[in-house]
């Protein structure tokens, strides 16, 4: 007889393979926190000692249509690290320790290698957090996505002092703003990238990317960067953090701005990554719409007395390796994020 469910385009005997093999990785990332066995309804995970009043921190996300530029390509363990690096970044911003992880790949027609290297990502992701993929959801969706398709999210779960959350309110007047190196484009702007890339420039993954001697996959599959290292040792001296994502630098600095302080951000204090410079030049992008779609090479923000900017920055460079600038202050004013052109 036939399988009515395998003919409809969900094949359940595919999906268990994926299950199969995404339960070793999933084993792999659990922590002394870690409760309850693998493939239970929910995830379980303990609350560390030691905290007072613990405050949890959660947040959810995807990584956009760079799904596609890893299918194009044939890599989709990136896009799975990039995933957990988001996530970590978001809750980063409030001060908190990532405690567990929850991952939702939907796809057309399963394929259970693509899925286990999707995980793997994932996976490797929650290792160098010290966090537990706690578990995650594989959906077959074949009237919402084509061959070879897929969509990412996930969702994490994080915890602080509530004492020491960061919620902007520190900010003042005075304060400086230290930027974090982004190291590419993160999960942020990739419609428009693709389109220049694809369609104006007619490159493929594997050309030479304008301006690099690396493939176009290498360059827009760059990893979305964690700032956990970077800024973990430093969050009692930050009034805030600002990850900048999509909106750009005003949009994800503004949220972090209690009322009267304005930031004003010096455009010339870094250089912008060559990706963006290409991305400008060959999409005839404007200069107002390059800050309102890509990171241009800064994917975190500190708001900080000047006193602790060097203690900051050398944190980044000798737990991370990251790059820092200064890049403006805040001022009395009106609410907002103010670009001063030099």
């Amino acid at each position: 007889m036939t399988d009515r469910y395998a003919a409809a385009g969900v094949h359940l005997d595919t999906a268990d393979e994926a299950k199969r093999r995404i339960a070793e990785l999933v084993r792999q990332t659990r922590t002394e926190l870690a409760l309850g066995a693998l493939g239970a309804f929910g995830g379980m995970v303990r609350l560390p000692p030691g905290y007072e009043r613990p405050v949890l921190v959660l947040s959810t996300d995807g990584v956009g249509t760079k799904v596609l530029v890893a299918a194009r390509a044939g890599v989709h363990d990136t896009v799975g690290e990039d995933l957990v690096n988001h996530c970590v970044n978001d809750i980063l911003v409030h001060g908190a320790r990532p405690l567990a992880f929850l991952d939702y790949i939907a796809t057309g027609t399963l394929e259970p290698e693509t899925a286990a290297a999707i995980v793997a990502g994932v996976a490797r992701g929650c290792g160098a957090h010290d966090m537990t993929l706690a578990g995650g959801e594989t959906a077959q969706l074949p009237d919402l996505y084509r061959p070879g398709q897929y969509d990412l999210a996930g969702a994490i779960v994080g915890v602080v002092e509530e004492r020491a959350a960061l919620h902007g309110d520190r900010v003042r007047a005075g304060d400086v703003l230290l930027a974090y190196a982004s190291n590419g484009l993160h999960t942020n702007g990739y419609s428009l990238a693709r389109r220049i890339v694809f369609d104006r420039l007619g490159l493929d993954v594997a050309d030479p990317f304008p301006e690099s001697d690396r493939t176009v996959a290498q360059v827009l599959l760059d990893v979305h960067r964690s700032y956990a290292a970077a800024v973990t040792p430093v969050l009692p001296r930050l009034h805030a953090l600002a990850h900048i994502t999509g909106g750009g630098i005003a949009g994800n600095l503004v949220r972090v701005l209690p009322p009267g302080c304005e930031a004003v951000v010096e455009a010339g204090a870094w250089q912008w990554p060559a990706v963006f410079r290409v991305l400008m030049r060959a999409g005839e992008v404007s200069l107002g719409e390059m800050r309102r779609v890509f990171n241009l090479g800064v994917g975190m923000i500190a708001v900080l007395a000047r006193d602790d900017v060097e203690a900051a920055a050398a944190a980044a460079a000798s737990h991370a390796g990251i790059d820092t600038w200064v890049i403006g202050e805040v001022v009395a004013g009106q609410t907002g994020v103010r670009f001063a052109e030099r």
